[in-house]
């Protein structure tokens, strides 16, 4: 999944090969996305190439091959419709119970599944209220509560490992050390432990391979913070 920029940027990229057959100029994508410096779009061409989406052939300028699109943007799945980004927004809910047992208490209690969330590089925003997935009632508190399917491995020394389930109680407020759901610029999705460091705020891996990414406070809001996981074991 893109950032609103990586796939602004792939899809210019797309267009200028189909039409001219050469992909446009570091300058021509700097211009086409209002971006400040070519170190900008170095920076997304480095994103899209990790993620597979384009090849750079190398000693070869302006040598850009795009190696396929998101699925909401291949024709081929279009009917079947696509990723579609936002923000964690509106009413989620408080959890749906499910018909008593029949002893007459409840098994478990039903929240949204809200898609993916980066544990590594940060992907776009999380996607639509997609499922919904049994959680016994011990853990849930007050509040609303949310699920998502972790990706990456920068949270794996918190004890949270690539394809885990996590569960957030939705909530735009945390104290130093939770981990929680960050969005960043309104476009990226985040897993990591907050800090706050006077006017800064530090978003926290639990892996030494991965860096710790500081923000000003304008540019992350709290989504909600983790208060437990879900783990398969084949």
């Amino acid at each position: 999944m893109l950032t609103r920029k990586q796939l602004e940027l792939l899809l210019f990229i797309n267009t200028r090969l189909k039409e001219e057959g050469v992909p446009p100029s570091f300058e021509e994508m700097k211009d086409a996305l209002d971006l400040q410096s070519k170190s900008g779009v170095h920076r997304l061409i480095v994103a899209l190439e990790e993620r597979g989406f384009i090849h750079r052939m190398p000693n070869r300028a302006r040598a850009l091959e795009v190696l396929k699109l998101p699925d909401s943007h291949n024709p081929a799945l279009a009917k079947k419709g696509g990723f579609k980004p936002n923000v964690i927004d509106g009413n989620l809910g408080k959890g749906r119970p499910p018909a008593p047992a029949n002893d007459g208490m409840p098994r478990s209690t039903y929240v949204p599944m809200m898609g993916r969330i980066a544990a590594g590089v940060p992907i776009a925003a999380i996607q639509d209220h997609s499922a919904n997935i049994a959680i016994p009632p011990e853990m849930l508190g007050g509040g609303e509560h949310f699920a998502l399917e972790v990706k990456g491995d920068s949270m794996i020394d918190a004890g949270i490992f690539d394809g885990d389930t996590v569960l957030i109680r939705k909530g735009e407020t945390a104290i130093n050390g939770d981990i929680v759901v960050a969005l960043v610029d309104d476009e990226e999705a985040t897993l990591k432990r907050l800090r706050k460091k006077g006017d800064s705020i530090a978003l926290e891996a639990a892996n030494a391979a991965y860096e710790t990414r500081i923000f000003g406070p304008d540019r992350v809001r709290v989504q909600g913070k983790l208060v437990g996981l879900l783990r398969k074991y084949n």
